[in-house]
């Protein structure tokens, strides 16, 4: 019988699919066995429904194929065991114990439990799993010692033990240690052993390593690692990543890391380096990653880097490399990440940085970098450029700020920068931070209205030599969290309502301008008004304080210095448990609204300077590290107690009022005191012989023009610390104390 060309196409067609969905049906059927285990392992999981991390749990259908459950994946040669189970980050708070089901999964080959919060000590009967070639516990939540089980899991190829300081529970390994651990896992490819306690020196840590002649990743971050490195760590030619940070090494970078035929990735921060770093190591090819940041007495600088380098991420923050940074860093064209802050680099920022086409991270803060800054206009993917704090001048209109559409953080404070500031820079839709201050620019700032990001949050132009009428259309920004435009020259009235679009300010300073500020706007309410944290509004020709500070409950810095605010200090102003810093100096306060006695304030630090405050002291916080209440009107005798609260004060002035009476002997128990003021009074009697003898601590001593009398003791300590003592004006007498004589470098 004949059969045309297209039936017999349809045949053959049909049979290779009815094969396919057989191979499938039968690879896919599970076990019955494997489905039971599985099924008794859900029912023994309980969830943490409080955790951090998203809720999800295991729920497995049992009316269908095990193979097709959710993170359960079976064998291929229709068999139907389960060989990989992965049941990471499903927040289990559960116990898993050495009868656990799981560990009757013997056909398991991979095995993922990472990001759990299991209740346990770290069972033993891993070892029933001798199929494994995956594990990962990383962060699972067991605790304690790690077993000598794992140590026979000898087809392990990745082990992933690791715990974050931050999620994880304290894993050791005492016994077994590193050596007993490792010593029969020679297939091991993956090692991550982050956060456990190993405590091993140098010498017994890489000789530990040395039977892993197959490892390719190499992980212990947190681990009580000492050094040397020990050379035998050498013999591990196969490792592309090495990564030890936050151990300490407390040794030189070795050699042979640059012998490292596949190395991508070394990072050593924080591991307490030293000496010179061999510039070989920024001529290995592979290498993608180096991270040597806060090695503080790493010193280096850099090479000419060759157009093969690889190099992604190049951190070097809070070392002692130094230098002039080459124009040949413009040939690391996959450069994503650069970290340099905190070094000793100088001259000039290379032009070649517009190469880094692939720059997404930038951070030359805290060195002596000079000259112009080069244009970034061709670095699109940039998100953070950080060139705070150097000697950098000129413009910043090289770059075309418009091209930077990812920029979320420009930072380029401290420097002596002058022109303009480019509009299009506010106008850059991601930015989020912004940092202007402390540089020499100029004009206005125009109309940000509808230009400007609408997810600025912190916007700080402080110090600078910007004028004109204030910018209104800053309080557009409706995100911003925290704003200074102090120390320029911008002028109008600022009504208090103005503040009542940024409801998210946390931190204001307005401060040293020519504004005024109107505290007596009567149709806002209290309520609409940001909760403040820090609100600096010095010299703003304030003449009251404003209605909204009452309802303030989370102010902590509160400076409305140098303005002309009259009348008495409200009482609400000690009520606020949260005010850690006021600073009221220099206005014409008279007094405090009514007596209060066993004041309950938490400020660290009060100045009242420069007022007209009469009577007696009415407010001596307790916990307060700074009082200054100088240049006033008071007129009392100093408090008997008055020691009593000065017990954490380094600063304390009364000088240039009119207190009388004798000095308080109590005042010789504040034994933090570095600064004592008490000049400019009416002071009468002898000086307590404990106030000489607080000089071993005591660094300023100023008694001048009082009427103090009677003769000064001869008991200055073997280690006196005065650096100025002040007795001028008064009527002292006698000889010169013979003690006086062990002082060095005061002044009298």
């Amino acid at each position: 019988m004949r059969m045309s060309l297209f039936s017999l196409l349809f045949l053959n067609s049909f049979v290779s699919v009815m094969l396919i969905v057989h191979v499938v049906l039968v690879s896919a059927q599970c076990q019955s066995d494997q489905s039971q285990l599985l099924l008794q392992l859900e029912s023994s999981f309980s969830y943490n429904q409080t955790s951090s991390g998203k809720l999800v749990p295991v729920k497995w259908n049992q009316s269908t194929d095990c193979c097709s459950w959710d993170g359960v994946h079976c064998d291929g040669d229709g068999d139907g065991h389960v060989i990989s189970l992965d049941l990471n980050s499903r927040s289990i708070s559960s116990s898993i114990d050495n009868s656990s089901s799981l560990f009757r999964l013997q056909h398991l080959q991979r095995l993922n439990l990472a990001y759990n919060k299991f209740k346990t000590a770290f069972p033993s009967a891993f070892d029933k799993l001798e199929n494994l070639s995956y594990l990962n516990l990383s962060n699972a939540g067991f605790k304690g010692q790690i077993p000598i089980e794992i140590s026979r899991l000898t087809r392990l190829v990745t082990l992933d033990l690791s715990v974050s300081l931050y999620l994880g529970r304290p894993l050791k390994l005492e016994k077994p240690n590193l050596e007993m651990l490792v010593q029969n896992l020679t297939r091991l490819r993956f090692l991550y052993l982050d956060g456990i306690n190993i405590s091993a020196t140098g010498n017994e840590w890489c000789k530990a390593l040395l039977p892993l002649t197959e490892l390719q990743e190499l992980s212990m971050s947190n681990c009580y690692l000492s050094g040397p490195i020990n050379s035998s760590l050498s013999n591990l030619r196969s490792l592309s990543v090495v990564r030890l940070d936050n151990n300490n090494l407390s040794a030189s970078v070795p050699q042979f890391f640059t012998d490292f035929e596949n190395l991508t990735s070394l990072r050593l921060s924080a591991t307490g380096l030293n000496g010179r770093l061999p510039e070989q190591i920024f001529q290995v090819s592979t290498l993608q990653i180096l991270d040597l940041s806060t090695n503080k007495l790493l010193e280096g600088s850099f090479p000419n880097f060759s157009l093969k380098a690889s190099l992604r991420t190049l951190a070097l923050s809070g070392t002692n490399f130094g230098g002039q940074v080459p124009e040949s860093i413009g040939n690391l064209e996959q450069l994503t990440r650069i970290e340099l802050a905190s070094c000793n680099f100088s001259g000039a920022i290379p032009k070649t940085m517009k190469k880094l086409t692939q720059l997404v991270y930038l951070d030359f803060s805290f060195n002596r970098f000079s000259g112009p800054i080069p244009s970034f206009s061709s670095s699109r993917n940039l998100t953070q450029l950080n060139l705070a704090h150097n000697q950098l001048k000129g413009t910043i209109d090289s770059t075309n700020w418009s091209d930077l559409s990812k920029l979320v953080s420009v930072d380029l404070q401290n420097n002596t920068l002058s022109g303009t500031i480019p509009p299009n820079l506010f106008c850059i839709p991601s930015l989020r931070r912004l940092f202007l201050s402390q540089n020499q620019f100029k004009g206005n700032l125009g109309d940000l209205h509808g230009g400007a990001s609408s997810l600025l949050d912190t916007f700080d132009l402080s110090s600078n030599k910007l004028q004109g009428q204030f910018p209104m259309s800053v309080f557009e920004l409706r995100g911003l969290k925290f704003l200074s435009l102090s120390s320029n020259n911008f002028s109008g009235l600022i009504p208090m309502r103005a503040l009542q679009n940024l409801r998210n300010l946390s931190s204001l300073d307005l401060s040293y301008n020519s504004l005024s500020i109107d505290a007596t706007d009567t149709n806002v309410s209290s309520f609409s008004l940001p909760n403040i944290t820090t609100l600096k509004l010095t010299s703003c020709n304030l003449t009251e304080f404003p209605d909204f500070l009452t309802y303030q409950s989370r102010l902590s810095y509160l400076d409305l210095s140098n303005n002309q605010i009259q009348g008495k200090i409200p009482n609400w102003i000690w009520k606020v448990r949260s005010l850690r810093y006021l600073n009221l100096s220099q206005n014409f306060l008279v007094g405090f609204e009514r007596s209060l006695e066993n004041i309950n304030s938490s400020l660290n630090v009060l100045d009242l300077h420069g007022n007209r405050l009469q009577g007696k002291i009415e407010i001596l916080p307790p916990c307060a590290t700074y009082l200054d209440y100088s240049n006033n009107k008071f007129s009392s005798v100093l408090p008997a107690q008055i020691g009593d609260f000065l017990q954490f004060a380094y600063f304390f002035s009364v000088s240039g009022n009119n207190f009388n009476g004798s000095i308080p002997k109590s005042i010789c128990s504040s034994l933090y005191l570095r600064v004592l003021d008490m000049s400019d009074n009416y002071l009468s009697g002898p000086i307590p012989k404990c106030l000489i003898q607080m000089s071993a601590s005591l660094g300023v001593l100023n008694l001048r023009q009082n009427n103090l009398s009677g003769i000064i003791s001869d008991t200055f300590p073997k280690n006196c610390s005065l650096q100025t003592l002040d007795i001028n004006q008064n009527q002292v007498e006698g000889e010169v104390p013979q003690s006086w004589g062990i002082a060095k470098g005061w002044r009298l």
